[in-house]
């Protein structure tokens, strides 16, 4: 299965993973590409993040 890493979409936003009930990190975590979460996306409750982008790098 594919994997997406998200993060919350805003600083103190509290989104729980529905198997383990933990809250997801601030700073993303990797995550299976399913119906709950590609919903947390388009509800604007987390975001995508690219792990290939480096922070800083300039385009």
């Amino acid at each position: 299965m594919r994997e997406i890493k998200i993060k919350p979409a805003t600083k103190g936003l509290l989104v729980r993973d529905p198997v383990t009930r933990e809250p997801l990190k601030a700073e993303g975590e990797m995550k299976p590409r399913n119906a709950y979460w590609v919903r947390r996306v388009l509800d604007a409750s987390v975001v995508e993040v690219d792990s290939k982008q480096k922070e800083g790098a300039t385009s």
